[in-house]
């Protein structure tokens, strides 16, 4: 319950700061980490890329005709070659296989794929040829320097698509394609030197194999075709037709790609060369140690490296550090190489041994004596001797190696030239590999320039078309439930709210994350019946919310709320706030008597406002609310700028986001969040459109041994179960508590639709209302949506503290988890046709996950049998039998025995249990001990475990005290998974939710002492039987006056008893009575108005700038302020036909009236507008003269005395006036709009409204569809009951077949005699000697223990892809997240020209 009721009082100003609400800030440690995992990531591209390329030169220098290698090691090491080249291709078709069979499969389209395979295998003949056929002839700086030529056709094709944004920008392609040319002219050049100079023996044959080098290059520049292209209009159609069957076309390209590297191969050293001696591949260990060594080492360093430069580059692009650790490596690639080559050459050529060094001629000519010579290092040997086929060998001229040295400059300027674009490239977080490179195939053979040329062109897209490489805007709708919090949980779920309200900033502004939001809060069971006058108020519950409301409010701002709406509505109520910022905060108060109430009813409820009526009024802008008068309730003015307010232009920014960028956040009532939780979220549905749902890593809270259990336990699902179903398949449940949904994805077919449906058979009643949340994410899966799950989003939420709570909520979660999982196993063919992310090996995996849940009993009392057996050294048949009877028992006790007493006999036979485990368990490290070993199957799985848990809680450094928690976990584990298990299974009948029970709210009187009239009468023909009550008054009594019963206000409150007929016929007539005198009043007042502003008007002609501004924006004519004005005072009218709970909560929002919250609202108000630096004197002189101000006209005032109007008019006026003196007299007359708007905030009382009749008629129709109240009958109730029961006992069943089954198996095993039917383990010592014994275990307990290590294996490894990633999200948002510290100057800037005409021109479009 609420603990603080009440507001503040003068005396009183102490308040309590929740945790969190201080303005988050970027911690170094993060800073420098993130600085360092970016040169971390940087060092990897280049070392891996340099290991690569230089792989690939060592292995075409060993298999050159010019090699002092042996024919059979040439042949080796040009094999090798040959498996490079195919290495990545055969990645590629087992990914793409892979996918299409287990994921998706599009027919495709033949045209296309023809043509996408006929451009790869031109790619793949020239890549062979080039690698195979003319590297091997040349020497090993030519090779390095040649690759720089394929990015001509990229160069090309930017020059003639014109492809830059700015005009001169076309220098850039102009210069690579020059380069290039000019390079390969010097090479030509170089080689005619060569040649005349008799270099080496070169003769004029080099020149052919010159002229296929480039023709090669050619060839294989056309691998990045699609890159130019689609950054332009052409060919949209066939690249987006090629995105749906990608994967189909890459199976059958990479079989293309390697049939043409065997054919072009076999073909040159067959056909051509007639080399290929196939008895030297024939390779043997002894003989051959060196040559294999040195051919499968380069051979795996260079497959290896290749891909992991591939991998780290798309990392360092996700991590938002393109420039430092992907393009500057990458561009560095081949400029290290040739350094490190060259100081190789320099440093180590000198010591090889039997060289001469009198000149390089000389030296180079020594070489030779040292092949045969076993000592001599061979890699040093073949790079050196290539060296000394370049023009340094020379007799005559060895100036012409700076022909060779400009040949490198200029084909390396070439190739960063082309690639300029990947400098300025503006990625997004975690950005999709497929948003970053054109092609999942990278060049092994070119790592460096592959990486480069395959990077997505994004800028210029955006000039011709919406770019979808661009974040696109969302609005996030939080929606949270609210059932019997307590005044701490809603302080939790409030202060995030507030928190996010600070981070998104004021809505206008834009946002580098470009998201809004709206906050909603849906509070069940709101109202009750007062005992005494029968009047429908709203109950503590609601009070409580309301108190915490105004104690964040003030937390974050330090005073009340400023703009506060309160609506009737046909479900109950609604609060509208305007959070500091400038957000939107709407708690609906929900009347049971007139919606069902529960969460999965306001969800739906809150679904179908969100994204069916506000989606409907999106789409039809004719439907949006028009105010008859804009400028009162919609529009302000500030500085000469009107612009509406943010619960009017909400709907407005919607038009323009689609369903797919829509999100539901759907939150508890006790969740605690930070905006980075939420980001991070949003980040997931953004990437990846085929992601319906995400859920963050809860954390439970509380204090106590149940919640210690819990932690560990959801500590263990997170890092494990969930990160293996998101890498392997899809989440199958995201929790309610902190979840984000896609609007779009809610809106499918057979999803929100059939989220609707009213249970009415038993299986619906534990699938649909025991867990809705993971009913709603099997919906989203069946339809073929994913979900996902991100491990830096932490929220935080209550868990149960007690006992009974705790089995209550499992008792809900346990048959609803496993119903739902069959359901979708059930469904699992449809499924993976639909859904991608589903495969048959997950439905697979998840079969064998249920298996062992429904054995789950079985196997922890087999687990207590082999305690009993070993602690009490008794024979395994009894210790079976033993085990068994406590199980046996408890399942009689539940069937006897009601819920409590069930609970408090688990409650005991627990702690029976932890001792026994805890006995085991150090019964177990005995054991160790005394045999010396723990290879044992016991041993060896304990501290295998032990050991996994361990490094898996390192990994999460965070949460590694979780760890400490594991010993109360293991001793609980019979409680969680025996006893646990027995109780929901035999309560599967009991459908009330167990948690949070309470009527602590107002405890509603029973309808016996309710009803007022109960008699039979007779209308015409008809015989009637009315039965009224106080509750169904307002409801009955319209219905029999022909009226709608939400169109009629409440009746008048009167403080004498009377009758319910007498409250029926003459109080309307006196309502209408005083109606119409109260009107001819307000008439008459509006008339004299009316004269007294005439009469101002002629006295008062100059007035000040302000007026005339006014004037200028004012949308009605004479006749509408008029109608302005009567309707002003008509409001005071309808003031009192509001109902009953709307005055006590108006009075609440009303004590920021008193003197002593006004003074202090008003500073605040004033620093908060006047908040730049350069107002600071003008500032603090305003809050003195008003605060002066304020206390002599209020001087006579109580502090706790709230305002009446006439107060606040006069108060108004003196305020204003003083403070234009003060700012006329410091010449900064243009900061009266705001400080009056400051003035006018302040002193704004809360507004009773009602619903415009579109809003109505949609409620109306939506609980008279789906949400009406649900009343039973007794007859309906006992047949649920009946079947509830029958469902029970079947499950009980079934479950206890399966589980008597296994236990009975082992039974007999055992009986038999481990001698007959056993496996026999030899036993080691630590040091790895054999023992000489056997441990003998029966096949079907070691079956299920390898099989459970084969599980926890597979999701441990599931659990390390999955942290690398996370680290990657966890960075790439720590590069990029807010900044609170905004210079006053940019502060200014923004307050000042937020709002555009392009905002004005929308306003006005709306209202005319």
């Amino acid at each position: 319950m609420c603990v603080f009721l009440y507001l503040r009082d003068t005396w009183d100003p102490f308040q309590l700061n929740p945790v969190g609400s201080e303005k988050e800030s970027k911690r170094r440690c993060f800073r420098l980490a993130q600085y360092l995992v970016a040169v971390i990531v940087g060092l990897a591209v280049l070392t891996s890329a340099v290991i690569a390329k230089g792989s690939l030169l060592l292995l075409s220098t060993l298999s050159s005709p010019t090699s002092m290698r042996s024919p059979k090691e040439k042949q080796f090491y040009m094999l090798m070659l040959v498996l490079c080249l195919v290495f990545p291709n055969f990645l590629v078709l087992i990914k793409s296989l892979w996918r299409c069979t287990f994921k998706s499969f599009v027919q495709p389209n033949i045209k296309t794929m023809s043509f996408v395979c006929a451009i790869e295998c031109l790619v793949s003949l020239g890549t062979s040829v080039l690698i195979l056929v003319v590297m091997p002839q040349f020497d090993v700086l030519t090779n390095l320097f040649i690759s720089g030529g394929v990015c001509i056709v990229s160069a090309t094709l930017q020059i003639v698509f014109r492809l830059q944004r700015e005009t001169w920008k076309i220098v850039f392609p102009l210069c690579s394609l020059i380069l290039t040319v000019a390079g390969y002219c010097l090479m030509g050049l170089d080689y005619y030197v060569r040649v005349s100079s008799f270099v080496d023996r070169h003769n004029n044959n080099c020149f052919f194999y010159i002229g296929i080098g480039i023709f090669s290059s050619l060839l294989i520049s056309l691998c990045w075709w699609e890159n130019p292209l689609q950054a332009t209009n052409r060919m949209q159609d066939t690249l987006s037709e090629l995105d749906g069957f990608r994967d189909f076309v890459f199976v059958i390209s990479s079989i293309l790609r390697i049939i043409v590297i065997g054919a072009v191969y076999l073909i040159y050293n067959i056909c051509i060369q007639n080399n290929i001696i196939w008895l030297d591949f024939n390779l043997q260990m002894t003989n051959d140690r060196v040559l294999l060594q040195i051919g499968l080492v380069v051979f795996f360093l260079q497959a290896f490296c290749s891909a992991a430069c591939h991998w780290f580059g798309v990392v360092a692009c996700k991590i938002h550090a393109v420039r430092m650790s992907f393009a500057l490596p990458v561009c560095c690639t081949g400029p290290t190489v040739l350094l490190l080559g060259l100081v190789l050459f320099v440093t180590q050529a000198q010591k090889l041994d039997g060289v001469q060094h009198e000149s390089i001629t000389e030296f180079c000519e020594s070489l030779v004596f040292l092949s045969h010579k076993n000592t001599t290092p061979v890699v040093l040997l073949e790079i050196t001797r290539s060296i000394c086929r370049t023009s340094l060998n020379s007799y005559y001229l060895q100036w012409p190696f700076s022909m060779l040295a400009l040949e490198g400059v200029c084909m390396w300027s070439g190739f960063v030239t082309c690639t300029y674009y990947v400098w300025k490239i503006k990625v997004q977080r975690i950005e999709r590999t497929s948003q970053l490179f054109v092609r999942r195939l990278y060049e092994s053979a070119f790592i460096d320039l592959s990486l480069l040329l395959n990077t997505k062109m994004k800028v210029p897209r955006a000039r011709n078309q919406e770019s979808h490489d661009e974040m696109q805007s969302c609005v996030i709708y939080l929606c949270a439930t609210i059932w019997h919090e307590t005044y701490d949980e809603m302080l939790k779920i409030l202060t995030s709210m507030f928190r996010l309200d600070r981070y998104r900033g004021d809505p206008k502004e834009d946002h580098k994350d470009r998201f809004d939001f709206e906050c909603h809060i849906y509070v069940d069971d709101a109202f009750m019946t007062e005992k005494h006058t029968q009047k429908r108020l709203v109950n503590d519950y609601v009070n409580c919310l309301i108190q915490v409301v105004i104690e964040v409010y003030r937390v974050f701002t330090n005073k009340e709320p400023d703009d506060v709406s309160i609506i009737e509505a046909p479900y109950g109520g609604r609060l509208m706030i305007v959070m500091p910022e400038g957000n939107m905060l709407y708690i609906h108060f929900k009347d049971k008597n007139l919606i069902r109430n529960k969460k999965r009813w306001s969800q739906i409820m809150y679904l179908y406002y969100l994204l069916g009526w506000k989606g409907y009024i999106v789409k039809n802008p004719q439907k949006i609310p028009c105010q008859k008068n804009p400028t009162r309730a919609s529009l302000i003015s500030l500085d000469g700028e009107s612009f509406l307010l943010p619960q009017y232009d909400n709907d407005n920014k919607r038009k323009f986001i689609s369903d797919d960028n829509t999100y539901i956040l759907a939150l508890d009532g006790d969740t605690d969040f930070q905006p980075k939780a939420v980001i991070l979220l949003v980040d997931r549905l953004r990437m990846y459109n085929t992601v319906g749902a995400a859920c963050g890593r809860i954390h439970p809270t509380g204090m106590g041994p149940m919640v210690w259990y819990q932690k560990f336990e959801y500590a263990v699902g997170h890092w494990l179960q969930k990160t293996a179903e998101h890498v392997f398949g899809s989440v199958l449940c995201s929790p309610g508590c902190f979840s984000l949904f896609r609007g779009s994805a809610l809106m499918d077919d057979n999803v929100l639709k059939r989220y609707t449906t009213t249970a009415t058979r038993a299986s619906e009643y534990v699938q649909y209302d025991q867990g809705e949340d993971r009913w709603l994410c099997t919906l989203l899966l069946q339809q073929g949506w994913r979900v996902e799950y991100n491990a830096a989003s932490d929220a935080y939420t209550n868990s149960p503290q007690e006992f009974e709570e705790f089995y209550n909520q499992r008792r809900r979660w346990g048959p609803s988890t496993l119903a739902n999982t069959l359901d979708l196993l059930h469904s699992g063919s449809e499924t993976v046709k639909r859904n991608t992310s589903i495969s048959r090996l997950y439905i697979l995996y998840q079969m064998f996950t249920v298996g062992s849940s429904i054995l789950g009993p079985a196997s922890v009392t087999l687990m207590i049998a082999g305690a009993f057996q070993f602690i009490f050294e008794i024979a395994g048949t009894l210790s079976i039998i033993i085990a068994s009877i406590p199980p046996v028992f408890y399942v009689i006790i539940c069937f006897v025995t009601k819920s409590k007493t069930q609970i408090v006999i688990a409650g005991i036979m627990s702690v029976l249990y932890a001792f026994l485990m805890t006995a085991s368990f150090f019964s177990i490290i005995g054991d160790m001990v005394i045999q010396g070993t723990f290879l044992t199957p016991t041993g060896l799985f304990l501290v295998s475990m032990t050991i996994m848990y361990l490094v898996t809680a390192i990994l999460h450094p965070e949460e590694f005290g979780m760890i400490v928690y594991g010993l109360m976990y293991f001793i609980c584990i019979p409680s969680g998974y025996l006893l646990l298990t027995i109780y929901s299974l035999v309560n599967m009948h009991i459908v009330s939710w167990g948690t949070r029970e309470s009527n602590k709210g107002g405890e509603e009187t029973k309808k016996s002492h309710n009803v007022v009239c109960d008699k039979n009468c007779r209308i015409c023909c008809w015989d009637m039987k009315i039965q009224i009550s106080q509750e169904t008054e307002r409801l009955i009594t319209p219905q029999m006056t022909t009226q709608d019963p939400r169109q009629v206000p409440a009746l008048p409150i009167v403080d004498r008893e009377i009758t319910s007929q007498s409250a029926a016929m003459l109080e309307p007539q006196a309502k209408i009575t005083n109606t119409k005198e109260k009107a001819g009043e307000v008439t008459k007042h509006v008339t004299d108005k009316a004269k007294q502003d005439t009469k101002a008007k002629d006295n008062g002609s100059s007035r000040s700038d302000e007026n005339a501004v006014k004037r200028s924006l004012s949308l009605s004519s004479d006749e509408d302020d008029y109608d302005h004005l009567m309707s002003g005072d008509l409001e005071e009218l309808e003031e009192t036909s509001v109902s009953d709970w709307v005055k006590p909560v108006k009075e609440e929002f009303l004590k920021k009236l008193t003197y002593a919250n006004l003074k202090r609202n008003l500073q605040e108000q004033i620093r908060y507008t006047l908040r730049n630096k350069n107002q600071d004197e003008l500032c603090d002189d305003l809050v003195l003269m008003l605060t002066d101000t304020l206390n002599a006209e209020l001087g006579e005032v109580g502090p706790e005395n709230v305002l009446t109007q006439s107060q606040l008019e006069e108060l108004q006026y003196a305020l204003a006036e003083q403070a234009r003196c003060i700012l006329k007299t410091s010449r900064m007359e243009k900061l009266e709009r705001r400080v009056k708007r400051a003035i006018d905030k302040t002193l704004t009382a809360p507004q009773v409204q009602k619903l415009d009749e579109g809003e109505q008629d949609f409620w109306t129709k939506l609980i008279e569809r789906y949400l009406k109240p649900i009343v039973d009958t007794k007859a309906h109730q006992m047949e649920v009951t009946r079947e509830l029961k029958s469902l029970r006992n079947k499950a009980v069943f079934l479950y206890f077949i399966i589980n008597v089954l296994w236990v009975v198996a082992t039974f007999f095993l055992q009986a038999i005699g481990n001698d007959v039917i056993s496996i026999k383990i030899p036993k080691y010592y630590p040091n790895g000697n054999k023992t000489g014994e056997y441990l003998k275990v029966e096949p079907l307990s070691l079956m299920f223990l390898l099989s459970f290590a084969v599980l926890l294996l597979i999701q441990f490894l599931a659990m390390l892809y999955h942290r690398v990633y996370t680290l990657i999200h966890v960075v790439s948002y720590r590069s990029t997240e807010k900044d609170y510290k905004i210079t006053d100057e940019v502060r200014m800037l923004k307050h000042t020209h937020i709002y555009s005409h392009h905002t004005l021109r929308n306003l006005f479009s709306n209202y005319k």
